[in-house]
């Protein structure tokens, strides 16, 4: 069988090899860049994100390359030396009855990738830095910078805003494009805390002379975030300002970066597709873009998977485009209403605010959204509140199954172990008989989980490998209907009876 190529080897590119390794496809990686990035860049990963480690099996890993050292808060001070540690708290939203996974802090890209380069290669990916993809055809086939040229079974376009697959393919883009005054990311390493106490993740620095965001990537290791060009010297000085006392720092590197909106109008062309910020491009406040880019990646590989292996039809690949393209309009959208008004995102209270301009409350972004496509049977693609996470975790087909403990340590999200799985109610033997008949592995749940996932006592869920919500029905078990819907939902059949 011809390989699947990934375009970058970035977080998004690595994590993408995962998943499909996951699910038994082995990836070709070529990305440009000599060697791994060792700067932070983005930092904030959801519980959503984290579900999908878990998944993987990368959960203690990437606990791992959690930055902790800092309490988990935000706070404003003219000066590093003069935030008002008296006020920061480790208080955050509680999210352990919506997912099995509460984030620990910061995770910089760069702890993620030292995490996923060598998980890739475990799980059969070839990586290979120094070697970019420099041209490509809609019938997968790649020209390398080395000269090389691989015929691929598909292609996946993860290598960034400015991505070479994405030009090379003549898909267009839709919005503004760069935007604002360019910054620069200084990293630079210090022992802030056993210099100054502690200090949040996030501090905005107000000194007439640097004005910008410090923020912890590491032990002793934090980013500035100020405005540029900057020489070496200038970096020093923004550095030794925002400080504001006499504490020894060395400066690492510093990188300049714009803020970017845009978007591909197809996220799909014939065997290449496009995921992270080669598919869209956010504003960065909200820290969306990662989050977004990781979850297109795991749409993808299941969906690969099952059609490589002969268990989808070629509809069942045009679903991504359907689903990721829909979630990065929202996403955009959602990012840039932040930019406009940050308080918007950092004020849990700002509820008829973010009613006003159509916000929704930040968890929802990465944790709430819903699919409307072929993969889905009769999707309800309605939000019941834009403010509630838990409302929108309400077993309506296209939502994402709700997490609720089975057992200790065990979830219900564990239960569906990447592969279609039918969960019923406390007295929904009838279907999993016709599961069985279907070959289609079934869960019975107990009556608490299945009131929390909102399945009926003798219902059931046909729940997907990516653990959203296919199918939900209260009828009379069928076996020859849940085969019917599997196939419909796959893309292997457009004939579904009703009734």
């Amino acid at each position: 069988m011809k390989p699947v190529v990934i375009a970058g080897g970035g977080t998004v590119g690595l994590a993408t090899a995962v998943f499909l390794g996951h699910h038994g496809v082995p990836a070709l990686v070529f990305e440009r860049r000599p060697a791994p990035s060792g700067h932070p860049r983005a930092l904030g990963v959801s519980p959503r994100t984290l579900e999908l480690f878990r998944e993987v099996g990368l959960g203690e890993a990437v606990a791992g390359a959690a930055v902790r050292s800092a309490v988990r808060s935000r706070a404003d001070a003219r000066t590093a030396a003069e935030l008002d540690r008296t006020a920061l708290s480790s208080a955050s939203v509680p999210l352990s009855d919506l997912s099995p996974e509460v984030p620990l802090g910061h995770y910089p890209q760069d702890h993620l990738d030292a995490v996923l380069l060598p998980a890739a290669r475990e799980r059969g990916a070839v990586v290979e830095f120094g070697v970019g993809v420099t041209d490509v055809t809609p019938g997968g086939v790649v020209t390398l910078s080395d000269g090389r040229v691989v015929e691929a079974e598909h292609v996946i376009g993860a290598d960034g805003v400015n991505s070479r697959v994405r030009s090379a393919l003549g898909v267009p883009t839709t919005g503004p494009g760069v935007f604002g005054e360019p910054p620069v990311n200084v990293l630079f390493h210090a022992d802030l805390v056993g210099a100054l106490g502690p200090m949040p993740v996030m501090a905005r620095i107000t000194h007439p002379d640097v004005d910008g965001i410090l923020l912890a990537v590491g032990e002793d290791r934090w980013a500035l975030h100020v405005g540029g060009p900057l020489t070496d010297e200038g970096c020093a000085a923004k550095v030794r300002a925002a400080i504001g006392a006499d504490v020894p720092f060395e400066v690492v590197g510093a990188i300049p970066w714009r803020a970017t909106v845009r978007m591909a109008e197809r996220f799909r062309e014939g065997r290449v597709f496009l995921v992270g910020d080669a598919a869209r491009a956010v504003s960065p406040l909200g820290a969306f873009g990662l989050n977004t880019g990781l979850a297109d990646g795991h749409n993808l590989a299941w969906k690969l998977a099952m059609a490589l292996r002969g268990e989808a039809g070629d509809g069942l690949l045009d679903t991504y485009h359907d689903e990721r393209h829909a979630v990065a309009a929202m996403v955009t959208r959602q990012a840039l209403l932040r930019w406009e008004d940050p308080r918007l995102h950092w004020d849990p209270s700002a509820v008829a605010e973010r009613a006003a301009v159509g916000a929704w409350y930040a968890p929802l972004v990465t944790m709430g959204y819903r699919y409307d496509s072929a993969a889905v049977v009769d999707a309800v693609p309605h939000l019941p509140s834009a403010e509630d996470l838990a409302a929108s975790l309400d077993g309506a087909p296209g939502s994402h199954l709700r997490h609720h403990w089975v057992r200790p340590g065990l979830s219900t999200l564990d239960l569906v172990a990447s592969r279609f799985t039918l969960l019923t109610g406390p007295d929904g033997q009838g279907w999993l008989d016709a599961a069985a008949t279907s070959g289609i592995p079934a869960e019975p749940l107990p009556e608490e989980a299945a009131h929390a996932v909102g399945v009926d006592r003798a219902g059931a869920l046909l729940v997907r490998p990516d653990r959203f919500v296919a199918w939900r029905t209260a009828g009379t078990p069928d076996a020859e209907v849940l085969g019917k819907v599997l196939a419909t939902v796959t893309g292997t059949s457009g004939h579904l009876p009703r009734g």
